[in-house]
């Protein structure tokens, strides 16, 4: 059975970082694509940033250039480590994960990951 955890999430101020992770358990990052998804209130889940097991990565252009997702594939964890955080970051932070390595070539469609974890609370205030 698989199962995802999430951890890391918390309160910061704008301008400040966090590093969330996800530990898996079985599950195999071999062959695998893993992403991190959020949504807030009122809103719709929005895909963040995804990374498949050969190490590719992919980004929502609003957190391009702040976000960096990377995974340790040794503690079956997948990280994402968040700098300059603005307060429209603010949001649940899912983990996600599918065992299809093509999942990346659409990696921002909540629908092809079958695996989700019970999310993570982070709030960035002013």
């Amino acid at each position: 059975q698989v199962r995802l955890v999430e951890s890391g999430g918390g309160s910061v101020q704008a301008g400040g970082s966090l590093t969330l992770s996800c530990v898996a358990s079985g599950y195999s990052f071999s062959g695998s694509c893993m992403a991190w998804f959020r949504q807030a209130p009122g809103q719709e889940r929005e895909a963040v940033a995804a990374t498949d097991s050969d190490g590719d990565t992919s980004y929502a252009n609003s957190v391009k250039g702040r976000f960096a997702i990377s995974q340790d594939k040794a503690k079956n964890t997948l990280y994402l480590q968040m700098n300059d955080l603005k307060t429209e970051d603010s949001a649940m932070y899912y983990c996600a994960a599918s065992t299809n390595r093509n999942t990346m070539w659409e990696w921002f469609l909540a629908r092809l990951y079958a695996y989700w974890g019970q999310g993570i609370q982070v709030t960035v205030s002013s």
